[in-house]
């Protein structure tokens, strides 16, 4: 069955949803108010892969999703769909990751000098295509913007949002970026790749409108990044063991998010590193720590951010892969996500009300 403009009005939001729609909602992207952009790239992961595979694991468990939401008025009748996925795009990172696995292998084996002139040049190739791809992302962002529309970002690794806080970038002169996370994401140019998973944090800080960069469950860190984070003004860290040394002392969860969103400006940008949850949420992600949020912390924080009258001006959700025993617990969990964060974003901007 086809979505079509016309169809809005007798779709019910009590049945069965449209089969390979975003929530199996009756939208396309021209009368969409929020798009999502779907990044199947994940070419500088260094442990574990797979979250090149989120988007379309979470756009198929996505129809599983109930629609209403108990204090968002007719949260489904927000337009929301996610754009294509690009076969190029898929394409060049299953060469690109390739490529740079067996770079990364090569640096774990100490770089023996006998490879030396064969992997020289991997550094500045991947760092091409990853920059490629970023230029592509913009694009497609700024595409979007133009017309007035939200965006959000699925990926992929946490390297694929850069292209889209660069185009919101161009749309407003300062914000915040709120970073959930397992990791503080601060290394430059991490294994000689400059647009690393692990640099996204630090590539934000290089656009001049990042007026503040607040990380919230961050639990492994190195060295570099907490001097990096304790240097910079406009960091501020809420590791997860900090938060939860508090928590069992008696503080609420409620005053610490009153806490982390004191630091943020009126204008925010989410980032939510699937990862920043506990394993148990997200067992197949890249690089899994133990400790982290609960799902319902998250959404409580994300929730009290936009009831306090800061906007939320895009997001991204990241990291999320899909078993390869064929399991859709993370598709589940992350379309979940993705749903309430859709909705909570189009609240902070007037497209939706509380119920």
């Amino acid at each position: 069955m086809s979505a079509n403009p016309t169809s809005i009005t007798n779709f019910d939001p009590n049945g069965l949803g449209y089969a390979g729609k975003l929530f199996g909602l009756p939208f396309e992207p021209e009368n969409s108010q929020l798009l999502i952009l779907p990044v199947p790239w994940e070419v500088t992961v260094s442990y574990r892969s797979g979250t090149a595979g989120g988007p379309a694991a979470i756009l198929e468990a996505s129809v599983q999703v109930d629609l209403f939401q108990e204090d968002i008025r007719d949260a489904w009748k927000l337009g929301l769909s996610m754009l294509p996925l690009n076969p190029a795009l898929k394409a060049d990172n299953d060469n690109y990751r390739l490529l740079a696995d067996k770079y990364i292998q090569w640096l774990q084996k100490g770089s023996p000098e006998a490879d030396h002139e064969r992997f020289a040049a991997v550094p500045d190739i991947i760092n091409a295509a990853c920059r490629k791809m970023n230029d592509w992302v913009t694009e497609q962002a700024e595409k979007q913007l133009d017309q007035g529309k939200l965006v959000g970002l699925l990926g992929g690794d946490h390297s694929t949002p850069l292209g889209l806080v660069q185009a919101i970038a161009k749309k407003h002169e300062s914000f915040g970026i709120l970073q959930i996370d397992a990791h503080a994401d601060l290394r430059p140019a991490y294994e000689g790749f400059d647009f690393s998973h692990a640099s996204i944090a630090y590539n934000f800080l290089k656009i001049p409108q990042v007026q503040r960069l607040v990380q919230v469950g961050v639990r492994d860190v190195c060295e570099q990044e907490w001097n990096l984070g304790q240097s910079d003004t406009r960091c501020q860290l809420f590791t997860d063991g900090n938060l939860k040394e508090q928590l069992y002392g008696g503080n609420t969860w409620e005053a610490l998010c009153r806490e982390i969103l004191a630091a943020l400006p009126e204008q925010v940008y989410l980032s939510i590193d699937i990862d920043g949850l506990i394993p148990q949420l997200c067992p197949h992600t890249g690089t899994p720590v133990p400790g982290g949020l609960d799902y319902q912390q998250l959404m409580f924080l994300i929730k009290m951010l936009v009831r306090s009258g800061r906007k939320l001006i895009g997001f991204d959700l990241v990291e999320v892969a899909p078993g390869s025993d064929g399991g859709e617990w993370d598709a589940n969990v992350g379309a979940r996500i993705l749903y309430r964060i859709a909705n909570l974003t189009a609240v902070s901007q007037g497209k939706l009300h509380w119920g």
